[in-house]
């Protein structure tokens, strides 16, 4: 019998073609015991602490880019949302929207990512769920996932929680991701090292919880609305102001060239494997040591930090002739789909 070469509404029917999808594709590459028993929901084991929870839906164009795809960007992605509380990723979901004609090939190097990028960080995939939709009602295919962490600290890790005399660093550099995603949708052959930073952080996230206990007040992944957006929705939920030294961020040369030519602001472009973290100053420089000692921390850096109460919230960069300039939200027309 000749196999299908792209996905076909039968694939999403609940029979035979979709046991088979599920038997010779996703549990060939999926090993977690709880989901190869395909039950309804996964049970798993006890864990100690307070648990976490957290939901994303990935729609990148284009699907495939330097550096990753949608498959390893969303499990990724997942796991930084909860480690950005602190949490401990224990378990995923992958719910898959599929457009009827989608290549069975493409289908499969995803997955395959979805696999390694869990196989990498150490956290299964243990429930799923596949959807076909008719051609044209989507756009290839869409990926819906949900995370499951244990909190077993007691810190209150949160964006409420910046002070003044808090200290501000990033754990790489910036714009790297969002570049990436906006140069392929130009059509712009740009070059150099540019790359998507998909990644994951929890590791490195257990070892500064590990070294400096509850001196770390916040720490956020800055995706869709970049560094300046993520920095003004904390200075506004705790009440500060945030300076940023603009000498001090790490933007590679080729990522600032990059945004010239096309006339982007890396500060409000998407980062997919980056982390802020806003802590007590006089724990600063060990957290950056510790941050450095990873791979996803070695570009790490102080960037800036808060210089006082805010009512309304602000952030300010200072740029590297002394002036001072305002950031603000990132408003105006909808993003693209870059995550």
């Amino acid at each position: 019998m000749r196999t299908k070469t792209t996905v076909s509404l039968d694939h999403g029917s609940g029979g035979l073609a979709s046991q088979n999808l599920i038997s010779n594709l996703f549990l060939k590459y999926l090993t977690s015991p709880a989901l190869h028993e395909l039950e309804d929901c996964a049970v798993l084991d006890e864990h100690h602490g307070k648990i976490a929870m957290t939901t994303d839906s990935y729609v990148v164009d284009p699907l495939f880019f330097p550096g990753g795809n949608i498959g390893e960007l969303a499990i990724n992605g997942t796991i930084n949302d909860l480690a950005m509380r602190g949490a401990r990723p224990v378990a995923l979901s992958l719910g898959l929207i599929i457009e009827e004609g989608f290549s069975m090939e493409s289908l499969e190097q995803i997955i395959q990512s979805v696999a390694e990028a869990s196989n990498a960080a150490n956290v299964a995939v243990v429930t799923g769920d596949t959807k076909v939709v008719p051609k044209g009602k989507a756009d290839g295919i869409f990926i819906n996932t949900s995370g499951v962490g244990i909190v077993s600290h007691r810190c209150n890790i949160s964006g409420t929680q910046a002070k003044w005399g808090d200290t501000v660093i990033i754990s790489g550099s910036i714009a790297d991701h969002g570049i990436t995603i906006m140069s392929s949708q130009a059509g712009i052959a740009i070059g150099g090292d540019i790359k998507s930073d998909t990644q994951s952080l929890h590791d490195l996230v257990a070892a500064i919880l590990e070294e400096a206990p509850c001196a770390t007040h916040v720490m956020r992944d800055p995706t869709r609305g970049g560094v300046a957006t993520t920095l003004c929705e904390i200075a506004s939920a705790s009440k500060v102001e945030i300076t940023l030294e603009q000498d001090q961020l790490p933007i590679k040369a080729s990522v600032n060239a990059a945004c010239e030519l096309i006339g982007l602001d890396p500060l409000y472009l998407a980062n997919e494997g980056k982390c802020l973290v806003i802590c007590d100053s006089a724990q600063a420089e060990k957290i950056l040591q510790t941050m450095r000692q990873f791979p996803q921390g070695r570009e790490a850096a102080i960037i800036g930090s808060v210089t006082g109460k805010a009512e309304q919230g602000r952030v300010t960069l200072t740029t590297t002739i002394g002036g001072k300039r305002l950031l603000e939200p990132l408003t105006g027309e909808p993003l693209p789909r870059i995550c």
